[in-house]
């Protein structure tokens, strides 16, 4: 059951991401989530074979797509791109890094009338998994969720057309 979810889950996710590519067709989607998935799989298997500790399934996962949409929108000089992954360090998800780092790929974005931030593990980073998802770590990550929509709303241009999406 959990499998199906997971599965499910990420179409949806893929579904959403790519939708420029897909035209929001699940089909192609689930392509995109299975090649996605299989490419996770075997750098699971050849940390494995290398003696090293497999990388977590859902940290991978969004790291290989946040990768590969970066290289779709590299394609598209009209759209401006920015990924934000907020578990690249212990300091990443406290508010004055995030604003930071938000406001970094604001700037970035701001010559561009259509543009897509992506923001990924800021759930993993407050809510650690395996940790009690406390109402101190439910608060910041809700807290965290506010700041970057409010900075995204006023620091982006009427005339912009900003997607934020929170993986």
């Amino acid at each position: 059951m959990k499998r199906d979810s997971t599965a499910l889950r990420r179409l949806h996710f893929v579904n959403a991401l790519f939708a420029q590519a897909t035209g929001r067709d699940l089909y192609l989607a689930e392509q995109i989530r299975a090649a996605i998935a299989l490419s996770v799989t075997e750098l699971q298997a050849r940390a494995v074979a290398a003696g090293a500790a497999p990388p977590d399934e859902e940290t991978a996962f969004n790291a290989a797509a946040a990768e590969l949409l970066a290289r779709l929108f590299a394609r598209h000089p009209r759209h401006g791109f920015y990924h934000w992954d907020a578990a690249l360090t212990l300091a990443s998800p406290t508010p004055l890094f995030t604003r930071a780092e938000i406001m970094t790929g604001l700037r970035r974005l701001a010559g561009y009338r259509e543009a897509t931030l992506l923001v990924t593990n800021l759930r993993r980073a407050l809510v650690p998994p395996g940790r009690r998802a406390t109402a101190r770590r439910q608060r910041d990550y809700e807290e965290a969720l506010a700041l970057i929509r409010d900075l995204a709303a006023a620091r982006t241009a009427a005339s912009t057309e900003l997607h934020l999406l929170f993986l």
